[in-house]
């Protein structure tokens, strides 16, 4: 991404869960989350790299009580031993990035495929599920929601199975199976996610105004290839 014109000071507070879904399982009853519950981690880690970590200042709020009980400690101390407070005012925030991991579909293709001959053949079956990410930037002074923007992220799950079996007399058959299943991170799946809502956003307020980047000349251009790069894909028209 190019750079911004000046970085934009945000403060995450939450960045949760809000499917409720259970893992998928179609044997048993699962009581393990879908997705993730560090959103607000991997939101935060991703405004700091973006653009090589230019476009973002973040401002700790997860973390805030923690953060004041130790300024209030080094600030009783000094005050003890007879010393002026030398700790700077906490940074504040112009924007605030709300939203959170809205949906979580299983099995929303599935499928599969095989053939045997003579007792020797395999299947592959598949199978993918959808995540849905909310981000919207608000507006600290006004409450006013400036920008919001939804995307999707694909996990794929692939199984491949082959066997054989050939009988050794008339009563005795031996059979042989083998296989292998590969499930994409659902973690991974989120994060990138929100990479592409991050992104997303960004273009956004470059199109409205909000912000601008450090060569204005650019801002067609940054805009442009985005929609074209996202044509059809479910990324939000702005």
């Amino acid at each position: 991404m190019p750079s911004p014109q000046i970085p934009i000071d945000v403060a995450v507070y939450d960045f949760p869960d809000l499917t409720g879904q259970a893992k998928p399982n179609e044997s048993f009853a699962e009581y393990s989350r879908a997705v993730t519950q560090g959103g607000s981690a991997i939101l935060i880690d991703v405004l700091k790299r973006t653009g090589n970590g230019q476009w973002f200042r973040v401002v700790e709020r997860g973390g805030l009580k923690n953060l004041v009980q130790e300024r209030t400690l080094i600030e009783n101390t000094q005050r003890s031993y007879g010393r002026a407070s030398g700790l700077p005012p906490v940074r504040f925030a112009g924007l605030l990035l709300e939203g959170g991991i809205i949906g979580y579909d299983s099995n929303e293709v599935t499928g599969g495929a095989g053939a045997k001959y003579l007792g020797i053949g395999g299947d592959v079956q598949y199978r993918s599920d959808v995540v849905t990410v909310n981000l919207r930037a608000v507006s600290v002074q006004t409450g006013e929601v400036l920008a919001s923007t939804t995307t999707t992220k694909q996990i794929y799950s692939v199984q491949v199975r082959g066997g054989a079996y050939k009988f050794i007399d008339s009563d005795s058959l031996l059979e042989i199976e083998l296989g292998q299943s590969r499930n994409d991170p659902t973690s991974l799946a989120v994060r990138e996610g929100i990479e592409l809502a991050v992104y997303s956003l960004a273009v956004q307020g470059v199109k409205q105004g909000l912000w601008h980047l450090k060569d204005p000349s650019s801002e067609s251009g940054f805009v442009s290839d985005f929609e074209t790069s996202y044509s059809g894909k479910q990324v939000p028209r702005f």
